[in-house]
């Protein structure tokens, strides 16, 4: 929790400092209740008093409560503020630095638990800080001050008060003890329940496909269960702690009033009614000792799970991201050069690299192919070259400058990148498409219109409701993925980038529309560097360089007619989806 102060603006100390002058006001009317009841007591009891003294006694009493009732509100006002504000704060932060995370990041964190952080997490920690200037900053100024009131009054009230403060702090102890370790378990829990749910939402149709409903539902039940079982514990062993308090605080009191008794009897005929008056005024400063603690007492129900839910959330804002933005700016001159300079690579915590020693250039205008065996490394290779992951050995240049010493903006802002599963968010067609910012701004609407005809995707868009403002739903479920496909490239085509990459783009496509759409991107985007990763050997063909991948290894190189005849393993995919006449006349 410390850790997270920092992130209070001046603003919100300001309304801390409200809340405690607030909470000092309201403990010294708390505490002066006590006195005036004092005072009705000796009233009441002594001869000659007027009903108007009391009355007046009475009426001090009042305001008294008001007075503290208004504090108590003006208190609840900014603390609310406070909380909600620091929240906001946290979740931005959050949210900003995922963002800036990695793959590796992400992989290692997980898409489920990333949520649960920036949503659950940061809400435990607003409740406990909502309370906590509550409870947290009144507890021991009323605590002390209550104490400093008795003292001295009577030892053996005092000690029976002590005794019964030393068995709420075991009782405190114990529970901590007891609670914390199942609170942290149950964040963990938390997540993989977060994470059962979205993968069931979203393989809804393969559920269904299969029948695996009962499948799903049991995995789901045995994550919530779980979760309940280990929140049910924890709870068990803090729902003992409220009624432990009452019992101690009806057992002070019963305490005061029976080693009073015994006092008063034993006073002298003129001492009993100053006795009888310390006698009730020491129970109710005792009873706000005890409502000291038993405001701690919520504040410990929270502040366990907060506490996990904070360090949670620190987690995440001290990871060191893995790929920082470099500081040079990319020297005028080349413009959509790509060059691997003896490139390796392998994923955290894997025991072989995914590529070895990978060395080829790919020139301003040229489109270079990369084929292979499925899990050879296509997708590995060309995700270095936007930074989604770091080369471990060699260098990946970019218009003559490694990729690392780019501002990652400056650097993104030359790629048009297409991912191999499509992804279209809510919103509309034309947002989709002009998706993202660009040096000069986002793309004109007649860029867009041409990007989507570059696309061949203006067959179906003009033909939807509304054409290019007709509503696209959250990952792109009222579009098939053929069309999804297509506005993808489009979003990429959109941005006029000195790179396109295409992982894999192309397969959701017929053969004609493959066709018409690659000649489209010949005509219309010949300065743009293009690299294609495909399937079939139709899309990549006429590629000015075609590179074959082998398990991490580039073991071809040349153009469709040179692989055919010196690399067995592209004739091999070759024959596979040609027939021997495509093959002599391809």
């Amino acid at each position: 929790m410390r850790k997270l102060i920092k992130y209070l603006s001046k603003q919100q100390w300001l309304y801390i400092a409200v809340c405690i002058v607030f909470i000092v006001g309201q403990v010294w009317l708390d505490l002066k209740l006590p006195d005036y009841m004092s005072a009705v007591t000796t009233l009441v009891q002594t001869e000659g008093s007027s009903l108007s003294e009391i009355l007046t006694q009475g009426g001090y009493m009042l305001l008294c409560a008001l007075g503290s009732g208004l504090f108590s509100v003006v208190v609840g006002f900014f603390a609310a503020k406070t909380a909600a504000g620091l929240s906001k704060t946290l979740r931005g932060k959050v949210y900003d630095k995922t963002l800036d995370f990695s793959l590796e990041e992400i992989v290692r964190f997980s898409t489920a638990s990333l949520i649960n952080r920036t949503t659950n997490d940061i809400t435990q920690v607003q409740n406990l800080i909502a309370m906590g200037l509550q409870a947290i900053v009144k507890a021991p100024i009323m605590a002390v001050w209550a104490v400093c009131k008795i003292a001295g009054k009577n030892w053996q009230w005092t000690a029976a008060t002590a005794v019964s403060v030393f068995i709420l702090i075991l009782v405190l102890a114990v529970t901590l003890i007891f609670a914390l370790p199942r609170f942290k378990r149950i964040q963990g829990l938390t997540d993989n329940l977060n994470r059962v749910t979205r993968e069931q939402l979203t393989g809804i149709r393969v559920v269904r496909a299969y029948n695996a409903e009962r499948y799903q539902e049991e995995k789901f039940a045995a994550a919530n269960d779980e979760v309940t079982k280990t929140n049910m514990t924890a709870n068990r062993v803090m729902a003992l702690m409220s009624p432990t308090m009452t019992l101690l605080s009806s057992g002070l009191t019963l305490a005061v009033y029976w080693i009073g008794t015994y006092l008063i009897d034993a006073a002298a005929q003129g001492e009993k009614l100053a006795l009888f008056s310390d006698m009730v005024v020491f129970s109710n400063y005792a009873i706000q000792v005890i409502q000291a603690f038993m405001l701690l007492n919520m504040i410990f129900i929270l502040l366990p799970r907060a506490q996990v839910s904070a360090g949670r959330i620190c987690q995440v804002l001290d990871t060191k991201l893995s790929i920082r933005d470099g500081e040079r700016r990319p020297a005028a001159g080349e413009s959509g050069t790509i060059e691997f300079r003896n490139v390796s690579f392998s994923y955290p915590g894997a025991a072989a690299d995914a590529l070895h020693h990978i060395s080829f250039t790919a020139k301003q205008g040229e489109t270079v192919a990369l084929i292979g065996a499925t899990g050879c490394g296509k997708t590995t290779l060309i995700n270095l070259i936007p930074r989604l992951y770091d080369a471990t050995e060699g260098q990946v240049l970019v218009d003559g400058m490694d990729v690392r010493d780019y501002p990652l903006e400056e650097l993104h802002d030359r790629i048009g990148y297409v991912s191999q599963k499509a992804v279209l968010f809510s919103g509309t067609v034309m947002s989709n498409v002009a998706f993202g910012e660009r040096r000069n701004g986002k793309p004109s609407e007649a860029e867009v219109r041409e990007a989507v005809s570059i696309a061949q995707a203006a067959e179906f868009v003009e033909k939807m409701d509304g054409t290019y403002n007709a509503l696209i739903a959250q990952s792109g479920t009222n579009v098939s993925g053929g069309q999804k496909q297509r506005l993808s490239i489009a979003r990429a085509i959109a941005r006029r980038p000195e790179i396109l990459i295409f992982d894999d783009s192309f397969s959701a496509l017929d053969y004609k529309t493959d066709r018409t759409l690659r000649n489209g991107l010949r005509s219309r985007t010949a300065d743009t560097t293009k690299l294609i990763v495909a399937q079939r050997i139709s899309t990549i063909q006429d590629a000015d360089q075609i590179l074959v991948l082998d398990h991490g290894r580039i073991v071809g190189r040349g153009r469709h007619q040179e692989l055919l005849a010196s690399c067995s393993e592209y004739r091999e995919i070759a024959e596979s989806q040609m027939s021997k006449e495509e093959l002599e006349h391809g």
